[in-house]
């Protein structure tokens, strides 16, 4: 018997911990990323609202009609041409240069007086040039002319800027300006050098008022010389007096194109030549000898200069219409009594009437306010 050792198998190499995987091992499936979804474009943004409308609250008016100041005040610019154009024809340099120097004097001040206040410039809507017309149209042809350019000062400066400017005024800055010369300086307000087309030797030294103011102090008739022919004369302009008052036609022709134009209104001057007629009517009446006829009192002194210029002034003078009536007649009524008193001081009295009627004017406003619309009517008044 052979010995033999029982075969014991070879024990297998020891596997590694970790045997690798074959090569072609398959992987477990890795989830796999979704394709990204198209991106949808992006919507339109939508126009932003429009902002709401801005509400002004303000006083009325809030209608406008296109006008403005610059635009008025070039108007009665040109509706003074004619009157300027007939104080140079019938006064001549004399004339030209009162038209001169008031203009530059209150231009001047204008602009200077609005600089020292450190306010806006307003001498471009052309108030200041108005003022300086209608200031150099109220004055005599022989005036010195430092005394113009002293009025023109005291109506831009003292009757206009120290009120605050262009619509702040009270009174009518012109007028102030010739009262104030006319108080100042009265011989030489008072002194009138004949036309250069007069040939009246009558009126040589004085103006018709003049001449008839003289006859009613010293209770005289009225001279012969108002009759037809002077009442011709005072149409066309040929007659002594201030430069800018003594043609009647050239100022009719200027208030016709402001009444055209609208920038007045028929209610003044209808009321204040109106109630001129109907006084000088009746004193002509109750004494013919001593009293001027209509025409010559509707057609002397500044009546036409003063009903069409300086009485429609838009902001010495009511708003209402009836009150635009009160002031007219107001004025014609106050022209006549300084015109016709016996003791009186000067011959005419359409200045100082409208400046009396400008101090009254807030209340005549007050007076003639209309009623609000739906308010209630006042109830009657128990007796």
């Amino acid at each position: 018997m052979s010995d033999s050792t029982p075969q014991v198998p070879a024990a297998a190499p020891e596997a590694t911990a970790k045997q690798a995987p074959a090569a072609d091992a398959v992987k477990p499936d890795a989830p796999t990323p979704k394709p990204a979804a198209p991106k949808k474009p992006a919507a339109p943004k939508k126009p932003a609202p429009p902002a709401p409308p801005r509400l002004a609250v303000s006083p009325s008016p809030h209608a406008h009609e296109g006008s403005s100041i610059r635009g008025i005040m070039l108007d009665v610019v040109i509706a003074l041409l004619p009157a300027c154009f007939a104080a140079i024809w019938f006064f001549g340099w004399s004339a030209f240069w009162l038209l001169v120097v008031c203009i530059g004097t209150c231009l001047s001040a204008e602009s200077l007086s609005r600089l020292m206040m450190r306010r806006e410039q307003t001498i471009g809507d052309f108030s200041a040039l108005i003022t300086g017309i209608l200031l150099a149209l109220n004055l005599p042809p022989g005036l010195p002319l430092w005394q113009a350019a002293l009025g023109s000062v005291v109506a831009i400066v003292v009757a206009k800027q120290f009120f605050g400017g262009l619509g702040y005024n009270p009174f009518n800055p012109a007028l102030i300006g010739r009262a104030f010369l006319l108080i100042s300086f009265a011989a030489t307000m008072t002194s009138w050098s004949a036309s250069n087309w007069s040939g009246i030797d009558a009126l040589a030294t004085a103006t018709p008022l003049g001449v008839a103011k003289e006859a009613l102090r010293t209770a005289a008739p009225m001279p012969a010389v108002f009759g037809g022919e002077t009442i011709r004369r005072l149409v066309i302009g040929n007659v002594n007096g201030s430069i800018g008052e003594t043609s009647a036609l050239a100022l009719l022709l200027g208030g016709i194109y402001l009444l055209v134009r609208r920038v007045i209104t028929w209610h003044v001057p209808v009321a204040y030549l109106g109630s001129v007629a109907v006084f000088a009517a009746i004193l002509r009446w109750v004494q013919p000898e001593a009293s001027l006829s209509v025409p010559v009192h509707l057609l002397s002194g500044g009546l036409c200069l003063g009903a069409f210029f300086m009485a429609t002034d838009m902001v010495t003078t009511p708003v209402t219409r009836k009150g635009l009536l009160i002031f007219g007649i107001g004025c014609g009524v106050l022209t006549m009594i300084l015109r016709t008193v016996p003791t009186g001081a000067y011959p005419e009295g359409v200045s100082f009437a409208i400046l009396i009627m400008n101090a009254i004017t807030p209340l005549i406003n007050r007076a003639t306010r209309p009623r609000r619309f739906g308010a209630p009517r006042p109830a009657p008044k128990a007796a």
